[in-house]
């Protein structure tokens, strides 16, 4: 059975556009007025990239400033989880793994060399 990784897409630079604000640094003055101070690398990075941690103050204003909806900024997706391989045996195991199967090399002998 695979489970479902949970992630998400984050649409802020697009609900900006579709609000007409095409710049990054447009919010500053929205987020100032509800108390909220940014730099403008911060709301830089808060639109182009999708933000790990959020604050709920900031997510809240984003919302009131751009009179949208959770559903607008964040999409919630499932995605299948990687199937785990199994653990390779270790050196001079005896068990068979994917791959090169019973083709092994020998094991090299390295001996003195007479001058």
């Amino acid at each position: 059975m695979m489970a479902a990784k949970l992630d998400y897409h984050w649409h802020l630079r697009k609900v900006m556009a579709d609000r007409g604000m095409f710049s990054t640094t447009d919010l500053i003055p929205p987020l100032e007025e509800r108390g909220i101070t940014l730099s403008s690398s911060q709301v830089y990075r808060l639109v182009v990239e999708r933000p790990e941690r959020l604050s709920l103050k900031i997510l809240i204003a984003l919302l009131d400033i751009l009179d949208c909806t959770m559903d607008d900024l964040i999409e919630p997706i499932a995605t299948a989880a990687a199937a785990k391989k199994p653990k390779k045996a270790a050196a001079g195991g005896t068990s068979v793994t994917e791959g090169v199967g019973e083709l092994r090399p020998r094991r090299a002998r390295i001996t003195g060399v007479d001058r």
